[in-house]
């Protein structure tokens, strides 16, 4: 009689098995928006009958639960499911239909949802409690072995931690992020991280992370970002009162923003490569109207007959550029 129960017993879990597999496979069929109501069906009849919450399919229905939620904004829902699926996940060690280890898959949803509770917080001011869902978001990235994740989830805790003040602590996670990104060499992120840096601290230190910031962009190539770069750069020469220093940058930038045709970033470079030859100009006008030696006086004349229009801004990209 024992026999015949285990026999039966193992019989209605194959088929329970296979149950859960086809109301799985279904859920993941209706995957577009204006179906999520029969996505959800199914994913829910999936994970939460009886006798089907320690299978595979009906752990991975609870990482797609979190993943449709998260897409609708319900992110309560959406983090109840991604931890219930962690949960069940690390027991039975899990894999996906793309035979990827569901733990792995759930923790980095749950560093999503986390990262969209803590810019609802952001947004209140509420930063003590926007740094506490970030720092489970971290903890969530950093299990998820996937370190792209890890590396984001570094930077949005630097730049929180940058707005509340914490500048130490900002700068900590911003070298874990600049290391990671170095591994993986990721230009972009690492560039990133060097300007936020420079946004906070002394002069020479920002100086020291912009000509970082640069040096990474123009070896890979990534020339946005080294026109940003050059920008800042030319910025913080300005605020120096090093204006012909500043022109320089200013015009590097200016030239790379009209080659990648980015007209915002090309009327910045504009504006300030004007700025900073005007205080240029009056800077030494200025020194030689105060001087009295010969040699000022000439330079004065020279300036009042040979004086034009101007140098001439470089067109804006587009198709009226010539107009």
């Amino acid at each position: 009689i024992n026999e015949c129960i285990y026999i039966y017993i193992n019989i209605f879990i194959a088929s329970w098995t296979v149950v859960c597999e086809q109301r799985l496979l279904l859920g993941l069929f209706f995957s577009s928006l204006e179906d999520f109501w029969l996505a959800l069906h199914f994913f829910h009849s999936c994970a939460e009958r009886e006798g089907g919450s320690s299978s595979g399919p009906a752990t991975e229905a609870l990482v797609c639960l979190a993943e449709v939620y998260l897409q609708r904004g319900e992110l309560q829902r959406a983090r109840q499911q991604a931890e219930l699926c962690i949960r069940q996940a690390d027991e039975d060690g899990w894999l996906d239909s793309n035979h990827r280890p569901l733990r792995l898959r759930a923790r980095g949803t749950l560093w999503r949802i986390c990262s969209r509770l803590a810019d609802a917080q952001l947004e209140a001011a509420d930063l003590d409690w926007a740094l506490k869902l970030l720092h489970e978001g971290h903890e969530a990235a950093a299990g998820s072995e996937d370190k792209h994740l890890e590396s984001e989830a570094c930077y949005r805790l630097g730049l929180t931690y940058q707005s509340a003040g914490d500048h130490g602590t900002a700068k900590q996670f911003f070298n874990s992020c600049i290391q990671i990104c170095s591994t993986l060499q990721d230009a972009d992120g690492m560039g990133k991280s060097y300007k936020a840096m420079a946004s906070e601290g002394n002069p020479h230190d920002q100086l020291q992370y912009l000509e970082k910031m640069a040096d990474i962009y123009r070896s890979s190539g990534l020339k946005h970002g080294l026109a940003d770069a050059l920008l800042c750069l030319g910025n913080i020469y300005f605020k120096r009162s090093q204006y012909i220093t500043a022109c320089e940058f200013f015009r590097q930038s200016c030239e790379l923003s009209f080659e990648l045709e980015d007209p915002s970033l090309l009327q910045k470079a504009q504006v300030w490569l004007g700025c900073a030859r005007a205080r240029s100009l009056m800077r030494g006008h200025g020194a030689d109207v105060e001087a009295s030696s010969v040699a000022a006086l000439r330079r004065l004349l020279t300036r009042k007959e040979t004086r034009g229009p101007g140098p001439q801004a470089l067109p804006l990209p587009g198709p009226h550029a010539d107009e």
